[in-house]
């Protein structure tokens, strides 16, 4: 057998999503590589075009996500577990917050944990602000863009996947979560448009972050004085060792290589953090940190949903920030939720949410607080050291070191922390490309994995090398304008996902049943195995319904009460019995025959001949109350009437009870 015919019939990639992805993102990434300015002069157009016209789906949608989670998180749904009921979690809760930042975030917070809050700061939003004002104007737009609204548009493709892959035992992959509305078509046409869009976006997302990631790792090694070129070879030799390391990362295991690399960095990331806590301010940024704490969330249903509708000389601001952070986050929400759904079996949702949504975001606060804060500080301090290099994002991180103690280690730990990011993101993706290719199959062949790492490699190189990596993370923020929408329709999918698993676990016996016992075995799987029809509804009134409510009304009248049957000869025929009181509601239990429409899935099965119809009928009680009722027709004579007394008995408690006399006075009596 050749080669090519092994790897073939070692490969669990479907051909309907990956070539058709493939292609699209060559062609995609060969005409911005040949035509650079031409691609991005059009592309820019595009995305003008969407960010004027849509900046307000943007805010409005990512403010939809984050209401929509917190109320899963503190409704009963939250209850629900990411798996079976017995799944305990895979990782602990320590790993799997480091794995958060290592998919989502991490590289991001070293590259603008200086750069946002400095770049606010110098070109504030709102003109005539006192200093103070600027300091807390930046740190709070900041946070919002790092806070709760990135991680909620994680969170809910994360959690839609992550449910539906582990509840419902789904494929983890984006079409899963298409389930409640499309059912078995996600298996066609639209399942596979929607894993190739997904597909396409996290390819574009990852080439983009492996070309800008690589320029912040080359102006550390330029800092540290190791390097003193930006030139493409260096910066090829940069993505070649990079991403070797993530291939061998991928092909030890999820489990394996991300864990390990991710808890390192985790640790040297807050070494790093407690170092310029230290060397900083100290006193300064443990007091603002609580000042930013309370000012964030008291104006975070504010700045959630502001537009600039009634400051339209804002908007461009808007959209050369927050809409594109939004964007952004949209475009890598299939690569970042489907690696934090990898990680998250066995969590409940309501852990799931507070754990996505709120510790990466305080420890967010905390990080900018840290290093955002001390950098203006410096700023001031220095008479504009940082203002003057704020033009050279990747530059700004080293500069700010250099003004501390210490600057040339801290240099060096914050290129190996963002070096380890780097490999953490690309091996996550790797990993994320394989399970949207493949239909959310696992143990892909490791060969599989050295492709794609060839493939984002071979992508990143040659758009640095013809310039074209603008274009290419252009592309990537128009795609992630139907993204968005996809993701609010998931919300929709998950939402009804939830209410009928919520349905289906809190389903109960039937109250007849709790008198079964095995003499009528028999006869009780007969009615079973045969739904009843009106015919038989009809039966059970005269045979066992009318028989027990008459004997009922002998001895209810033998002690002085005055009892009586009524009947209903309606579309839906409707049997009572009651008892008339004076100063109360009278009790009535009736039983009406009511229609229940049966699930397609049923009639359709050839294992259940005896379904002849759409439609059943069954025996439903229903009390004067208002109470939901119950099927009766496995009951005998002598159940049905101990059923009927247990509701008298309890319909006496609670009249006797000056508690509850507004439910059970008789209203039409009152004087």
């Amino acid at each position: 057998m050749s080669l090519l015919r092994r790897l073939q019939a070692s490969s669990t990639l479907k051909s309907a999503i990956f070539l058709p992805s493939v292609f699209f993102v060559s062609f995609v990434t060969i005409y911005c590589a040949v035509f650079p300015q031409q691609a991005q002069t059009q592309l820019n157009f595009v995305k003008n075009i969407l960010f004027n016209n849509f900046s307000w789906f943007y805010i409005f949608a990512g403010s939809i996500f984050f209401l929509f989670l917190f109320f899963l998180s503190v409704s009963r749904l939250g209850d629900i577990r990411l798996g079976s009921d017995t799944d305990e979690p895979e990782f602990s809760f320590a790993s799997w917050i480091a794995m958060l930042f290592a998919a989502g975030m991490g590289i991001g917070l070293m590259y603008f944990g200086v750069a946002e809050p400095i770049l606010h700061y110098l070109k504030p939003l709102h003109e005539n602000l006192s200093e103070s004002e600027r300091m807390k104007e930046a740190m709070v737009t900041t946070f919002y863009h790092w806070g709760i609204h990135a991680w909620a548009i994680y969170a809910v493709i994360a959690l839609a996947l992550a449910y539906f892959g582990f509840r419902y035992k789904l494929p983890l992959t984006v079409r899963s979560g298409f389930y409640p509305l499309l059912k078995n078509r996600i298996s066609g046409f639209w399942g596979n448009l929607i894993d190739v869009i997904a597909l396409c976006s996290t390819i574009f997302g990852l080439s983009t972050t492996l070309g800008f990631g690589v320029m912040q790792v080359n102006a550390g090694f330029n800092s540290l004085g190791l390097i003193d070129s930006s030139e493409f070879s260096v910066l090829a030799i940069i993505v070649v060792s990079a991403m070797t390391l993530a291939v061998l990362s991928a092909i030890s295991g999820v489990g394996k290589g991300v864990k390990i690399l991710s808890e390192i960095n985790l640790t040297l990331a807050g070494l790093l953090l407690v170092f310029v806590i230290i060397s900083g301010p100290t006193l300064l940024l443990f007091s603002s940190l609580t000042e930013n704490i309370g000012y964030y969330f008291s104006s975070l249903l504010e700045i959630s949903f502001r537009t600039f509708a009634y400051e339209p000389e804002n908007q461009g601001w808007l959209s050369g920030w927050t809409v594109l952070y939004w964007a952004w986050w949209a475009s890598w929400a299939p690569f970042v939720g489907l690696f934090i759904a990898k990680i998250s079996k066995g969590r409940t949702i309501r852990e799931f949410i507070l754990g996505v949504l709120f510790v990466p975001t305080l420890f967010n606060i905390l990080w900018m607080t840290s290093f955002g804060g001390s950098a203006i500080w410096l700023d001031q301090q220095t008479a504009g050291t940082l203002a003057e290099v704020s033009g050279n994002t990747e530059q700004l991180l080293f500069t700010f070191f250099e003004q501390l103690p210490f600057g040339t280690i801290a240099s060096a730990v914050a290129v190996l922390v963002i070096s380890i990011f780097f490999i953490t993101s690309a091996d996550s993706g790797i990993f994320v490309l394989n399970s949207i290719a493949s239909q959310g199959e696992a143990n892909a062949p490791k060969w599989q994995s050295i492709f794609w790492g060839l493939l984002l490699t071979a992508l990143a190189l040659s758009l640095l090398y013809s310039g074209g990596l603008s274009s290419l993370q252009t592309m990537t923020l128009i795609i992630a304008l139907p993204f968005t929408f996809i993701m609010l329709i998931l919300c929709f999918g998950l939402w009804k996902g939830l209410m009928i698993d919520s349905q289906y676990f809190n389903k109960k016996f039937n109250e007849g049943s709790q008198y079964w016992g095995g003499k009528d075995w028999k006869e009780r799987l007969e009615k079973i195995v045969n739904p009843t029809n009106k015919q038989d509804v009809r039966r059970f009134f005269i045979q066992v319904a009318r028989p027990a409510f008459l004997e009922l009304v002998d001895e209810f009248e033998s002690y002085g009460l005055t009892a009586k049957i009524n009947f209903t000869n309606e579309q839906n025929p409707k049997l009572e019995f009651e008892v008339i009181k004076e100063n109360l509601r009278n009790f009535i239990y009736g039983i009406e025959s009511t229609p229940r429409e049966l699930s397609d899935l049923v009639i359709g099965d050839d294992n259940l001949p005896n379904l002849e119809a759409n439609t059943i009928y069954e025996p439903i009680t229903y009390f004067l109350d208002g109470r939901e009722g119950y099927d009766v027709q496995y009951m005998t004579k002598e159940e049905l009437i101990a059923d009927v007394l247990k509701q008298y008995e309890r319909f006496i408690n609670l009249a006797m009870d000056n508690n509850h006399s507004l439910m059970t006075a008789d209203v039409n009596n009152l004087e």
